[in-house]
């Protein structure tokens, strides 16, 4: 039976944290694995119950961070050639950036026979200072040398990749899809929309708009604000509007104090008003089941599950034309996709579909059916055993 080292750098909300856990899962009993992953960090939601839910049993690695840190990384690093030396893995399979440094490096010195990279985004643009992303990208590319092979979660992502960062050669890149287990976004829905509604006091002819993600500066939750701020003047008068900010992080405060300077009143759970900071909400079906259209505002995005998780809760989206946004979305069927940074242009799109109710459950119809058939968890795990049969014989294993 073989073998699998796969590290993932934490387990907080997102994507990555649902491909390791059901990957973990459900290669078994034709592949046995060993999940590792780092710490989260302050102001992140844990999403380890998704582990403990699934039976999977994390390794925990205290000094794997996501923020570099030489002396923790070098720490990492060695605590990962010992876990190496001692489960011997026949493939080490790395999940997002710090865990691809520490552990492929691992798994190079350690001659393990296959090495493999899942980018769930990356980090080339909008995060760093272009030197330091100079750097990094040099690092990716020499680390991509000692990779048997990459994945890239979305086609347009592996074409940044191969094409525009020249990260590694297209053919030495495989798209896997991530997979989620979406029968819960399906499931009582108009129960469960009716619960979030009344916790929030959220009436029935109030619609809900909402962005769901961590508050950091690459979702660009300012330009959430903007648009809807702009799309208050826009709205005719006797439509009533009420806006969540669903996620918790480091520019909370910044983000409140920009939403007050846009005359925005906040709200709680105890005191409703136009905006509304929910934080975590750790059922976050039914909060998609309780809004009318969800946002996605952000800079740069790899696969967001928020997107996928709302088209599956038959929701209409509008979003930034970012990432792998349009490989998880049919522009003006399922979203309304917008340019970056253009607040008036993401609230002419909300305003349309405030308009057209009947609009809004067709592109919701039509999400749900999209995703449905292209991110299950059965495809990801169907998907990546293929990949690793190939990989194997490509390592000569």
């Amino acid at each position: 039976m073989p073998r699998i080292l796969r590290i993932i750098n934490r387990l907080n909300i997102g994507g990555p944290t649902y491909n390791a856990v059901f990957l973990t899962k459900y290669l078994a009993p034709e592949y046995e694995t060993c999940l590792l992953s780092g710490q989260i960090f302050a102001g992140e939601a844990s999403s380890s119950f998704v582990a403990a839910e699934n039976g999977v049993e994390p390794r925990f690695i205290r000094s794997l961070e996501r923020t570099p840190n030489p002396f923790n990384d070098f720490l990492a690093y060695r605590e990962i050639r010992q876990i190496i030396k001692e489960f011997k893995p026949d493939i080490v399979h790395t999940h997002a950036t710090k865990p691809g440094l520490v552990g492929r490096l691992a798994a190079y010195h350690e001659k393990v026979p296959v090495i493999i990279h899942t980018y769930h985004g990356h980090y080339f643009h909008s995060y760093f200072h272009p030197i330091i992303t100079k750097f990094f990208l040099f690092i990716e590319r020499w680390l991509a040398t000692k990779s048997t092979g990459i994945i890239a979660i979305s086609e347009s992502q592996k074409k940044e990749l191969a094409d525009v960062y020249h990260v590694a050669d297209s053919d030495k890149i495989h798209v896997v899809h991530n997979g989620f287990d979406l029968s819960k976004f399906t499931d009582n829905q108009e129960f469960k929309r009716k619960s979030f509604r009344q916790q929030w006091s959220i009436s029935n002819n109030e619609i809900a708009i909402g962005i769901i993600g961590r508050i950091v500066p690459i979702k660009n939750h300012p330009l959430f604000l903007s648009a809807c701020a702009t799309l208050k003047q826009l709205c005719p008068p006797n439509i009533k509007l009420r806006f969540f900010i669903i996620g918790d992080g480091t520019d909370k405060d910044a983000v409140e104090a920009q939403a007050k300077h846009l005359g925005f009143t906040l709200g709680s759970q105890q005191q409703p008003a136009e905006l509304t900071f929910t934080s975590w909400i750790r059922d976050i079906d039914i909060a998609t089941a309780g809004l009318d259209i969800i946002v996605l505002s952000s800079l740069n995005e790899g696969t967001p599950v928020s997107l996928i998780e709302a088209q599956a809760a038959a929701k209409p989206i509008v979003t930034t034309r970012v990432g792998g946004v349009a490989d998880i979305v049919i522009p003006n069927q399922t979203a309304f996709v917008t340019p970056s940074r253009d607040a008036n242009a993401m609230a002419n799109a909300l305003l349309q579909l405030i308009k057209n109710p009947d609009q809004r459950i067709q592109m919701g119809n039509e999400g749900r059916k999209y995703v449905m058939e292209r991110f299950s968890y059965q495809t990801l795990v169907q998907n990546m055993r293929s990949c690793y049969e190939q990989l194997f014989k490509k390592a000569g294993s």
